[in-house]
């Protein structure tokens, strides 16, 4: 016992600390601040908003989130990477994020499902990050003030010109306005064949055969999303974010799904989509929108959408359901919300955030149309929230019941 108390000598790393190694990376932000850091994953000059993402697991199927579209990603649990990557946990085949950024390096992955470590990962994919800088303090600063405009550069040379990279980020206007939707979808039609995953086998499971016909708009669409669907409501044919209401209806679906996806849902909107939404709904034909789908169903009826300052993304949101005082711990990832005050007659607010107040679902009061803002496929995060596609099953089964007596 007496050995326990003996002070420990000091060793020459207690002595002669490591020096800091010199930088690699740098995040400059575009009110001037400027983090240098160590760079990780590929080289590369990106520019995007800085958004910060507060779940503490899926870093994976986060940055392959097409949602996140023109974003650099500032992950606020500081191990991220540590358990590896795999082919299974990709949400898309091309990754949109910008960039990401990081407390700690990612050390050696430490899983039975890894199959590439994360820094051999982000080189496959192109993707730069930025290490060893207070994601506290960025965060502090986005919280308070805003989601930034930055630019990330990854030089394993040190090599930056800082005035090259000022320029550059000034001449990026920032998401308000842009219209990202149509670069991020698929290019052509296809059936989509996977269900849920099977864990007994380790893979995911094969879409049964059914009569239902579900058509999956694409705006950036979740591939966990599409296994949601496959699981509950019915086959699932993805379509691309363009598809005119005529074609759509040519294939005689049962219902119709408006995904998730990045960029300004007013000028989705404007675009394209408000018409061949509200030519489906003329068609009474049950619709689902989550994330960009809920805004854009709220646009296609008269009700306007706004630029949030911050913007909701983790796997820790709080959501209430009005009618039955249900709450919900969601996954979330947006930037743009609803605007309550400027609502249509004919919706109804369902959901809210018990964070802040904002709109967080809504009902169309006389045809089968309804929609949240959040992630209920819950990947990453909690599967509170994953019965709306159960209950969008059961809206296309009592549909298809109420044509069939007339």
């Amino acid at each position: 016992m007496q050995g326990l108390k003996r002070r420990m000598k000091p060793t020459s790393s207690n002595l002669y600390p490591p020096s800091t190694p010199p930088p690699t990376a740098l995040l400059l932000l575009d009110d001037g601040t400027l983090f240098y850091g160590q760079g990780f994953g590929a080289e590369g000059i990106r520019i995007g908003e800085v958004c910060f993402n507060t779940a503490m697991t899926g870093y994976q199927e986060s940055i392959t989130d097409p949602s996140y579209a023109r974003q650099l990603i500032t992950f606020t649990f500081p191990h991220i990477g540590n358990v590896g990557c795999n082919a299974q946990d990709m949400e898309s085949a091309t990754p949109a994020a910008q960039g990401i950024i990081v407390n700690q390096l990612p050390t050696a992955p430490s899983n039975y499902r890894a199959t590439q470590s994360f820094d051999a990962w982000l080189k496959s994919i192109k993707m730069p990050g930025i290490a060893g800088i207070d994601t506290r303090a960025l965060t502090q600063r986005i919280r308070d003030n805003g989601a930034p405009n930055g630019v990330l550069a990854v030089n394993f040379k040190g090599a930056f010109d800082l005035d090259t990279l000022k320029t550059q980020l000034e001449e990026w206007g920032g998401l308000k306005g842009l219209e990202l939707a149509a670069s991020v979808s698929t290019e052509s039609s296809q059936d989509w064949n996977e269900a849920g995953w099977d864990s007994q086998n380790n893979e995911y499971r094969q879409a049964s055969k059914t009569d239902t016909r579900i058509i999956a708009f694409d705006y950036g669409c979740k591939q966990n999303i599409l296994r949601c669907l496959a699981d509950t409501a019915g086959a699932v044919r993805v379509v691309p974010a363009q598809t005119s209401a005529e074609d759509v209806l040519e294939l005689n679906p049962d219902g119709i799904f408006l995904s998730n996806g990045p960029g300004d849902p007013a000028a989705t909107a404007k675009a394209y989509s408000s018409k061949v939404i509200r030519q489906l709904a003329e068609a009474n034909i049950p619709i689902f929108g989550i994330c960009i789908g809920h805004q854009l169903i709220a646009e296609a009826f008269g009700a306007k959408t706004f630029k949030m300052t911050r913007g909701h993304r983790g796997a820790n949101h709080p959501v209430k359901e009005l009618a039955t005082g249900r709450i919900e711990i969601t996954s979330q990832n947006h930037g743009f919300a609803v605007d309550a005050k400027k609502l249509p007659a004919e919706l109804e607010i369902t959901h809210i955030s018990l964070f802040d107040g904002s709109v967080e679902g809504l009902r169309h009061k006389t045809l089968p149309i309804f929609s949240v803002q959040h992630h209920p496929e819950s990947s990453p995060g909690p599967h509170d929230a994953q019965h709306l596609f159960t209950r969008f099953a059961d809206m296309i089964k009592s549909h298809r019941l109420e044509n069939a007596k007339t």
